[in-house]
């Protein structure tokens, strides 16, 4: 299942997060957040999912005496078989080259948030090597950038080598 953590509201009941294994996929919250403005102009620190990462991240890891595994996009695209490797070894999963190549189009996994975030999934057929972006992030996000850097460090440092 793919959940998305800025949908875990306050008064969204947490006690189903002991029934599932975790795994945490971070972004360099600079290219984030110059993603979300092409969608969502003027983004907030709730809307990145980091705050609610780290928390889920911290009661995860108190709860089972073992951090949940931690994985970078940038990683992820820089070394895909490595970082899909170490993954499947975290959480007991067999790795298997079809993890590297599909098929283009839609899926009916994909969501309800698939025509507003998909697009480039939809055509590709395996991982594209890491391209950094060279958008600013705007001064009206500075702040939000600052904070949202500070998540993203704790849980970076948590990451799969």
């Amino acid at each position: 299942q793919k959940h998305m953590a800025h949908h875990l509201l306050p008064e969204v009941p947490r006690a189903w997060l002991d029934q599932v294994t975790h795994v945490f996929l971070i972004r360099d919250p600079r290219e984030m957040l110059t993603s979300f403005m092409q969608v969502i102009p003027r983004p907030v620190i709730a809307d990145t999912g980091l705050p609610q990462q780290l928390e889920i991240f911290e009661t995860v890891k108190r709860r089972t005496g073992t951090p949940p595994p931690v994985v970078d996009s940038r990683d992820v695209l820089e070394n895909p078989r490595r970082q899909l490797g170490a993954l499947c070894s975290a959480v007991g999963v067999e790795f298997q080259e079809s993890m590297l190549r599909w098929p283009p189009g839609r899926r009916a996994t994909d969501g309800a948030w698939a025509p507003h975030w998909y697009a480039a999934v939809e055509t590709s057929t395996g991982w594209e090597p890491y391209r950094p972006k060279r958008i600013e992030v705007p001064e009206s996000l500075v702040d939000v950038l600052g904070e949202a850097q500070r998540y993203y460090d704790e849980l970076y440092a948590q990451r799969l080598r």
